[in-house]
């Protein structure tokens, strides 16, 4: 009768792996999969010495396997997280799996870095604990697309409720002048086409990346087309004042978005909310820097202060400004509202 060649069983990971070859075969087989991974995989004692740390592991968090190997796992761990590993240990010690734990671990250069982890028991050959095997994937990017569409949808909730709001002012506006149905149809048509141009100025694209290609342009044509869908025929309620600076097509965008923010809140809330409403912006030059001031005045009505809650538009405008590299500031008074926008001299000819 022929001999059945007989198989011995190595433990990687928590699991017992049958071998279909030599047990040193079996685990350079294993080490090399293991040195080979994507994934960070790393071994620790049960008391938090780091054993093993295979090219991946060096390549994420910066270390070399002679530096990492024989020192606690804790010089990956951020303070504010060191809780986590002994919670982590008294699961390994109870025999549990810890599957896809989402957090933050340091690299050797001091960067942070968003990581999923999977820690399973090692056991012995007699099934004992001796320690732990940790599976880390980097999810930094996974992370970063979860964000960037956290803020693309809310910036699309955002814009939802604001052309609601402003498509009632565009009718408000144009029920002022219309003298037959024709006529408001019209002006309602003439805004809405103008407003859809202004959309499409600020309109994110769905990568994250800034909108669809735009031309360099001039900061009154850009506030002109911002501004039209609200403009009353030879009303003149708004006057640009002092330089006319150019903008690059890579900064077209940024400062759409901004201004845009500010005609929506005129137009629902400010000067533009009603009839004798004016709005002036005035650019001007001082060395290193530009100031643009956006004056809304009513005659009539108080313009209301600042509101109670800070909403999506709040956390837009701090976005655009900071990309800008500007600073912002404004001054409520009892009929009047001042935005002071400051900037570097070269911050709208970036590209």
């Amino acid at each position: 009768m022929p001999v059945k060649a007989k198989r011995s069983r190595n433990v990687h990971n928590g699991c017992r792996v049958r071998d279909a070859q030599p047990g040193h075969e079996a685990a350079a087989f294993l080490a090399a999969i293991v040195e080979s991974s994507d994934d960070a995989i790393i071994s620790k004692s049960l008391q938090g010495i780091i054993t093993t740390w295979n090219l991946s592991a060096e390549r994420l968090f910066g270390y070399t396997a002679a530096e990492a190997v024989g020192r606690p796992v804790t010089i990956l761990i951020p303070e504010d997280r060191l809780d986590e590993e002994p919670a982590i240990l008294a699961r390994i010690n109870a025999g549990e799996r810890v599957d896809h734990f989402e957090t933050v671990r340091g690299r050797k250069d001091g960067t942070f870095i968003d990581i999923s982890l999977t820690i399973s028991p090692i056991r012995s050959s007699d099934g004992t604990i001796i320690g732990a095997s940790k599976i880390a994937r980097d999810i930094s990017e996974r992370k970063r697309a979860a964000e960037r569409q956290d803020m693309l949808l809310r910036e699309m909730h955002h814009r939802v409720k604001n052309l609601f709001a402003i498509t009632g002012s565009i009718i408000s506006l144009a029920a002022r002048t219309a003298k037959t149905p024709l006529e408001l149809a019209d002006s309602m048509k003439n805004r809405l086409v103008a407003l859809s141009r202004a959309h499409q100025l600020t309109l994110p694209s769905f990568s994250g990346e800034e909108a669809s290609t735009e031309n360099p342009t001039t900061f009154h044509t850009l506030l002109e087309n911002l501004l039209s869908p609200f403009e009353e025929k030879g009303a003149g309620q708004w006057r640009f004042h002092g330089e006319n600076p150019h903008i690059s097509a890579g900064q077209a965008t940024s400062l759409a978005l901004l201004f845009h923010e500010y005609a929506t809140n005129a137009v629902k809330y400010g000067a533009l909310s009603v009839a004798d409403g004016r709005l002036d912006v005035t650019v001007t030059s001082e060395p290193g820097h530009l100031e643009i001031v956006w004056q809304e005045s009513r005659a009539s009505a108080t313009i209301p202060g600042p509101p109670e809650k800070t909403g999506f538009g709040t956390t837009l405008e701090k976005m655009m400004v900071q990309s800008l590299n500007a600073d912002v500031s404004r001054e409520w008074r009892s009929q009047e509202l001042l935005i002071k926008l400051t900037l570097p001299r070269n911050a709208l000819a970036k590209a």
